[in-house]
């Protein structure tokens, strides 16, 4: 595998990181504090072309892969701005509206996502079920020529930027009366469909939600492809995407974290006129870190590489262990950064404490370090499954 990458893909990280740097993790927790969304960022990114890079050229996207948004989603976090819907609108919409969705939704729904005037978010957890899609509760059934879709869906991020909710729901097969998936793309204004705001310990500046199906009706073509036989391959489809770009935005912020603390204690002098750096019990922490952080870049290069190359089933298992590293490196970056600045990393002036609910949460969702476990027991150690 070749670790370099193009000379394309280096101009859009320089190119991104700069426009993340001129924001910066100030503008960031600002918006976050205020309740506000990090909106001027988002539309320029889109105007740029970053939040479409893979996204076709003929729906006014880049014509990239998931590298690429791989990469906007990493450097805007090492920046101080990791954009959590960058992983749900154009990672998990975007490839499955390409991949399965109709010519009509291609056309309809790529262009907007490519340039950041649409958002569309997903929505598959559920209070009882979690993201298990054998035991979804939400029910999708005909009526005459439309579809009504009733259910819970819980911790949906982003419902109040976006103009559509890509619901996963389940299907009565006709033919044998088993439950089968399927998505939708139900509007954020449709009648029937109800938000309740989660309070999170998060300083973030996307929501998270419950939201309350009751009958929502929907034509025909809100059903995501051309059938019904293509709910399971879709669902697939986005969550190698999903665990790729979450990963890349861990390794962001671990980035970030590093760097912040790494310049506090190289100039940090309280003994002896030498920096607090000096000392091995302050560095040897902080390397460790970085170490583990570099470890992560190189499994979701190497995840987002075969998933281009379509090999799917390794860039799952790829993917999966990406996802791992990136969250248990970020996490222990954060933490080691706080540590490293003593009372000053308790500030939010030195911008590192902000980012210790999300890089925890980035160890339970999308998919737990435990799941994650069973997975890589099962598929790549060949134990019994375990649940």
């Amino acid at each position: 595998m070749n670790v370099d990458l193009t000379p394309e893909q280096d101009q859009l990280r320089d190119a991104v990181r700069t426009l993340g740097r001129r924001y910066g993790h100030s503008y960031f927790v600002a918006k976050a504090k205020s309740g506000e969304h990090t909106t001027e960022l988002w539309h320029e990114a889109g105007q740029l072309g970053y939040l479409g890079v893979n996204i076709p050229i003929e729906y006014g996207g880049g014509g990239g892969g998931i590298t690429e948004l791989a990469i906007v989603c990493e450097e805007l976090a090492a920046a101080g701005c990791p954009l959590l819907l960058l992983v749900v609108s154009p990672a998990i919409a975007a490839t499955v509206l390409n991949k399965h969705g109709t010519e009509e939704q291609r056309k309809r729904h790529l262009p907007g996502l490519a340039d950041g005037s649409q958002k569309i978010v997903f929505a598959i957890t559920e209070p009882e079920a979690g993201s298990n899609f054998h035991r979804l509760g939400t029910v999708a059934r005909r009526d005459g020529d439309d579809w009504l879709l009733s259910g819970r869906k819980c911790y949906i991020s982003g419902v109040d930027e976006a103009q559509h909710v890509l619901v996963v729901a389940r299907t009565e097969d006709a033919s044998t009366g088993r439950l089968k998936p399927a998505l939708f793309l139900v509007p954020t204004d449709a009648p029937g469909l109800e938000r309740s705001k989660l309070n999170m310990e998060i300083l973030s500046p996307e929501n998270q939600f419950l939201l309350y199906l009751d009958d929502v009706r929907l034509p025909a073509d809100a059903l995501v492809g051309e059938s019904l036989e293509a709910g399971l391959p879709a669902l697939f489809s986005g969550l190698n995407p999903e665990r790729i770009t979450v990963a890349a935005m861990g390794a962001g912020t671990g980035r970030y974290a590093i760097e912040r603390a790494s310049a506090y204690t190289a100039t940090r002098k309280v003994w002896g006129g030498r920096s607090i750096g000096s000392h091995q019990g302050v560095a040897h922490p902080l390397a460790h870190a970085a170490v583990q952080v570099e470890l992560a870049r190189l499994m979701i290069h190497k995840a987002a590489t075969l998933y281009d190359a379509g090999r799917d089933l390794e860039a799952g298992v790829a993917g999966n262990m990406a996802k791992y590293a990136a969250g248990e490196a970020a996490a222990l970056a954060v933490d080691t950064a706080v540590q490293a600045l003593g009372g000053a990393g308790m500030t939010t002036e030195y911008g590192v404490a902000t980012l210790l609910g999300a890089v925890r949460a980035g160890r339970i969702a999308p998919v737990s370090r435990e799941m994650i476990l069973n997975f890589v027991a099962q598929h790549v150690l060949g134990q019994d499954k375990s649940y």
